[in-house]
């Protein structure tokens, strides 16, 4: 596993250019990480693409109905829960990571501040993670022909976290985050599923040890140890159901309008992380917006206050009914 303190300076269209048949699997694991932390990416690290662990553990959890709304779980199970039944023949999962804990943005204060996640305030990154990607799907194809790829961001049948932990990049805390001890919790994910098998990492230790922070952090007690209700989620709850917030968990939300932050914001890997300055993921907005704002916007005020970020992916009217929300639990 590389970190992004110790980047290569390696031109990723060079190395793209250079690309050569290599039989060596232990060398084309070295370009490839090369490639990866050229093009961006601050940590990259490879998994074995073999089945999970958690397979019962997902289906469990899916029959008690701990993912709400969220039916796109449901789905394509047997995919989620093996690459190789997502890419056949797949043998490795090349796994990077980019940090998001950015500066705070410069900007007026909010008397009556709704607060958005952190890794909303900036563009989307989608957008910009999915090109790079392909980038290091595209360097092994060419350099192993045959081969076939399946690139991911969050958008792709696959558990994410698990493949990460598996290939070095951190190890999944106890608020079910996966966690870097230098990086600490704030990172995007993206994976590179590729039927070439490649040397793998070395998986980190859990260092949660005896803290408990997280959970006793939780406004709604949706965490255990490892494990998450996310049905009764503030990120769940403002993001990704438009049903009505039951009434128990309606004060326990505070004044979040777009996800929450709080079993990050308390992790003491956090608070020691790493600032990134990367440009890509630079705030575009300040902890949040006002609360009686939001609750005025129109269609027009709501397209640009959301446009090319990870905001536009709730409703307006899921918007207003967050504000109001908050807004009732002010003061």
């Amino acid at each position: 596993m590389f970190l992004f303190a110790a980047k290569l300076i390696v031109g990723s269209r060079a190395l793209m250019m250079n690309s050569k048949l290599e039989t060596d699997p232990h060398i084309l694991a070295g370009k490839v990480k090369a490639l990866a932390l050229s093009v961006g990416f601050d940590l990259v690290g490879i998994a074995p693409a073999g089945p999970s662990k958690y397979r019962e553990f997902l289906r469990d959890w899916l029959d008690s109905k701990k993912h709400g709304d969220m039916k796109f779980l449901e789905a394509r199970f047997d995919e989620r829960v093996d690459v190789g039944t997502l890419l056949p023949g797949a043998k490795s999962v090349v796994c990077v990571a980019v940090n998001y804990n950015v500066a705070s943005f410069d900007g007026p204060e909010v008397n009556d501040l709704g607060k958005v996640a952190k890794y909303a305030r900036g563009p989307d990154y989608h957008t910009w993670l999915k090109p790079r990607l392909y980038d290091i799907g595209d360097f092994l194809r060419a350099s192993v022909p045959g081969s076939a790829t399946k690139c991911g961001v969050d958008t792709v049948p696959v558990l994410e976290r698990e493949l990460a932990a598996r290939a070095g990049i951190g190890y999944v805390g106890k608020n079910t985050c996966v966690i870097h001890p230098e990086v600490g919790s704030w990172i995007f994910l993206g994976e590179v599923i590729t039927t070439i098998e490649l040397p793998t990492d070395t998986p980190m230790l859990d260092r949660c040890g005896t803290c408990t922070r997280c959970l006793d952090a939780c406004p709604t007690q949706a965490l255990s140890p490892y494990a998450i209700d996310a049905s009764k989620c503030i990120s769940y709850l403002t993001i990704e159901t438009d049903s009505p917030v039951d009434p128990a968990f309606s004060k326990q939300s505070g004044q979040w309008l777009f996800g929450c932050d709080i079993c990050q914001d308390v992790c003491p890997h956090n608070r020691r992380a790493l600032v990134s300055d990367d440009p890509r993921v630079a705030a575009k907005m300040g902890e949040g917006f006002s609360l009686d704002d939001v609750l005025s916007w129109d269609e027009k005020t709501y397209h640009d206050a959301t446009r090319h970020m990870p905001l536009r992916r709730v409703k307006l009217q899921q918007w207003k009914a967050s504000a109001q929300r908050a807004k009732d639990n002010y003061g």
